[in-house]
């Protein structure tokens, strides 16, 4: 979609800001400068918006459902004032010793900005410090005292994490100036000055203290909270330029990212499919996307009814954003750990990730209209329905938000409804995942490439990620309280190299502060440092070294298939371009496919093995419980003999139930070799997955099901299927049911599922590869669906075809058999009579791993 650099937002906000709002003036080419009074008016409703954003208004403080925030804000203000006045030397406040932590100072100008919002909170239960002007005369004094003893000397900052410098520290700062503007200038009328001078000079990753659309560091997410923060700052001094630049600036965030042609060089930023990354290559929705979602929103609440704002493009993109990139990855209120990055070490994720999405779905409600807002309101109150932990609408930024969000959970018009069907597949391919819903569970495939990062690591957090991108699946149940079954205790218990889904050799490896006594790899002379290019190469978030993972989805239908490989960081050491002392490590060999169809996740795997000749473990699943939860595993021998415990055996199935949580999983075993089977009691620190973390001691059963390989042991194949919820009588039988092999090699995997009519096909190598009726010209991914009973009433079959490598200009499909035509067919897709069936010819040059359908009678 194309958009104008100042497209945005014009509508007022639902909630009253009546008297700040005026008719929008557009200052695109072409059009007036604003009148000096028009200027004025602008920089005091925005200014006005901000604290009104943060603050609340009277009419949305006066209400019951908001009281719980006004209370915590003003508890949070006076535990700050405590924190002052016990504050030692080289302290503003107690514990929190400055000059050489930068977490520490940022910190204090966070505390600052609580106390001020403290004192502009209007209505609600008294507080005791609305309008104390004597607390905000302390606030500006320590605002003071900080730039001159610890952030005005630009030759003294700028140490530790950049995002300190250019975005925390400039975020607190510029909106404790907006909520205390007018005591400022009675006090300090030169501290706003100040201070923007101060944050342009620490601006050191733009250009000439501003934005520098080019650079790596003024992208997605952070380009949206660096430029949110120039707005204001342009406001409070009065410099319409810097405002309208600023808005400017943001507005590229919105452009769908074209891989093949990016802008300034980014690829940061929502594809086409629902994708997000930041960093270049980290999927991301989790996180960052979230963060991204927030900070326009909050944007087009703090300009709402000023010249600078015009159309409603951005409530169209964001609602896109919502509806393709962030309600597939929430299950039951929960955020999926494959768009997470370093966040799945965290002790606060999941539940509480979506309650930032879910006041921004609220914010976007009130300025969309008819049927968008109908759906938005309706997905709220979704979210706040099935939500296994209850949604604390406090913990919204927003007192004007919470307000807001109460009016919807009240209001029959618009009736709970997901975004998504309950029956849904996503192939979000653009970051190398994947998300399979059914009615009673979700399951979410994280895969990486050359093109995505294998994982992420930053900051002391996720110290143990290494095969979090190596196909590590979770399969989330329904009824279930999620911070049980994943979160940070599933990473703290359950052994990095034993994820669901992984394939592993048997070695043991160290965590970067670990190898390097810091939290990065330090060698300047080499180009590491902090944040450098190749620290985030081959340290924070290294990618994948092969082209091939992707595959086709077919209306609710999907297959997926992947290669692993090594990270760029082995590959690098080995043709000698890292330093000899910065340690890698060896990945096992496997090439896998995933086949999602209604009651079953099938999996292939062959190759697996290792080159290295080292023991290699295949994790079929790993779960964890409660002790004092009631878990069995039982199942059935591939000679009918019932079995149940610990051990390696030949298992036809397996059942894990934990009859607490009423949860189940079963295990089909179509051609796998005999599966070990384990259930331990396991004790850890949460601080051994994150340094930031509690060291509280967190224990858990972990039933693990694998297939392990002994040192030296040839390559092997492996099929079997996830089922959810089954039953032992479901499970045994599929001895006679709908699933079978057709192909299982590194070159290429497939499978037929008789009960859907569905054959599925992943080619790995070039060539001509051939399952059941199709013959795929390699590599690429296709399904083919023939209703169950031969051919449908109406006489047509459908099939989806990828290229999961992005890099081909054609994939072809022989559909051998009668001769049919195209009865529709997406554009790039040309279907042909040929002799011995039809065959289907898909351009997808350029398409970066989507799906082409066509339909044929």
């Amino acid at each position: 979609m194309a958009l104008s650099r100042r497209d945005l937002l014009s509508l007022a906000p639902a909630v009253s800001l009546a008297a700040l709002a005026r008719p929008p003036r557009a200052r695109a080419a072409g059009h007036p400068a604003p009148t000096a009074a028009e200027a004025a008016a602008d920089h005091t409703a925005l200014i006005g918006n901000t604290v009104a954003v943060f603050a609340g208004t009277p009419d949305s403080n006066a209400r019951p459902e908001v009281a719980a925030k006004l209370t915590a804000i003003a508890t949070t203000a006076r535990s700050r004032l405590t924190a002052m006045d016990g504050a030692g030397d080289g302290e503003l406040f107690q514990g929190l010793p400055l000059g050489t932590s930068d977490p520490y100072l940022m910190t204090s100008y966070q505390y600052l900005y609580e106390i001020a919002l403290a004192t502009r909170v209007p209505g609600g239960p008294p507080s005791g410090l609305h309008g104390d002007t004597a607390v905000q005369r302390r606030v500006i004094d320590a605002l003071v005292w900080l730039h001159d003893q610890y952030y005005g000397n630009q030759s003294k900052g700028y140490y530790g994490n950049w995002f300190t410098w250019e975005i925390g520290i400039s975020s607190h700062v510029s909106r404790t100036l907006a909520l205390l503007r007018d005591e400022v200038a009675l006090h300090r009328p030169d501290l706003i000055a100040t201070y923007v001078a101060s944050m342009d000079a620490y601006l050191r990753n733009g250009k000439d203290g501003d934005v520098d659309l080019d650079s790596r560091f003024h992208t997605g997410a952070n380009l949206a909270d660096i430029t949110t923060n120039r707005m204001l700052q342009g406001a409070l001094l009065a410099d319409d330029a810097r405002v309208s630049k600023a808005v400017a600036d943001q507005l590229t965030v919105l452009a769908t990212v074209d891989p093949y042609r990016p802008r300034h060089g980014v690829t940061d930023g929502f594809y086409a499919d629902g994708s997000f990354i930041q960093h270049a290559s980290v999927a991301y929705t989790g996180s960052y996307g979230k963060g991204l979602l927030t900070r326009v929103v909050q944007t087009v609440k703090m300009l709402a009814g000023t010249g600078y704002v015009r159309g409603a493009e951005l409530v169209r993109t964001a609602h896109r954003w919502v509806v393709d990139g962030f309600a597939p990855l929430i299950f039951e209120g929960w955020m999926m750990e494959i768009v997470k990055g370093r966040g799945v070490s965290r002790t606060t994720t999941g539940y509480t990730d979506v309650t930032q999405v879910v006041e921004a779905v609220v914010d976007l409600s009130g300025h969309a209209t008819g049927a968008e807002a109908t759906a938005l309101r309706g997905y709220a109150a979704f979210v706040h329905e099935t939500a296994r932990a209850p949604l604390d609408p406090s913990a919204f930024v927003s007192p004007v938000s919470i307000a807001r969000y109460a009016d919807i959970l009240a209001d029959p018009s618009a009736p709970a409804q997901d975004l998504v069907p309950a029956a849904h597949h996503t192939a979000f391919n653009a970051m190398d995942k994947t998300v399979h819903r059914r009615p009673g569970y979700a399951f979410a495939l994280a895969r990486s490439s050359a093109r995505i990062s294998k994982y992420e690591y930053m900051s002391g957090e996720n110290l143990m990620p290494w095969f979090q991108g190596d196909g590590a699946h979770y399969l989330y149940l329904s009824g279930q309280d999620q911070t049980r079954a994943f979160g940070v205790d599933y990473f703290t218990t359950v052994p990095p190299d034993r994820l669901a889904g992984v394939t592993a050799p048997a070695e043991t490896r160290r965590s970067v502060p670990e190898l390097y006594g810091t939290q990065w790899y330090d060698n300047p002379a080499r180009g590491f440092t902090a944040s450098s290019e190749a620290q985030n190469t081959y340290v924070y978030f290294p990618r994948g070294t092969h082209a091939f993972s992707g595959g086709a989805a077919l209306g609710a239908y999907g297959a997926a298939g992947w290669v692993q490989s090594d990270d760029v960081a082995w590959a690098a050491k080995r043709h000698g371009e890292l330093p000899e002392d910065f340690v890698v490590y060896r990945n096992a060999d496997a090439t896998k496919s995933w086949f999602m169809f209604d009651d079953e996740i099938v999996v292939l795997a062959a190759g697996v093995g290792d080159s290295a000749g080292r023991a290699v473990s295949t994790t079929v699943d790993t779960r964890i419980a409660a002790p004092s939860d009631t878990v069995t595993v039982a199942g059935e021998l591939r000679d009918g003999t019932a079995w149940s415990g610990t051990g390696t055996v030949p298992l036809a199935w397996l059942r894990y139930g934990n009859a607490t949580r009423s949860a189940a999983v079963g295990y089909v075993f179509l051609d796998t070799p005999r599966p070990t089977v384990a259930l331990d009691t396991v004790t850890r620190s949460r601080r051994a997955v994150r340094l930031a973390n509690p060291d509280t001691a967190v224990t858990t059963r972990v039933f693990s099901l694998s297939v392990e390989q002994r040192a030296g042991v040839p390559h092997r194949a492996m099929a079997y299927a996830l089922v959810p919820h089954a039953s032992a009588e479901r499970l045994r039988g599929y001895a006679d049911g709908p699933l079978s092999v057709l192909v299982n090699t590194t070159r290429a995997q497939a499978v037929r599922h008789r009960g859907l009519g569905i054959v599925a096909l992943n080619a790995f190598a070039r060539g001509t590869h051939r399952a059941g009726p199709l013959s795929l010209d390699g590599p690429g991914s296709v399904i083919l669906r023939t209703p169950p009973g031969g051919a449908p009433r109406d006489g047509t079959v459908s099939l989806a075809v990828a290229d999961p490598t992005t890099r081909r200009e054609t994939v072809s499909v022989l559909v051998r058999g009668r001769r049919m035509r195209a009865v529709s067919a997406d554009e790039g897709v040309r279907v042909s009579r040929v002799r011995g069936g039809t065959r289907i010819d898909v351009s997808t040059r350029q398409a970066y791993g989507r799906s082409f359908t066509a339909r044929l009678r």
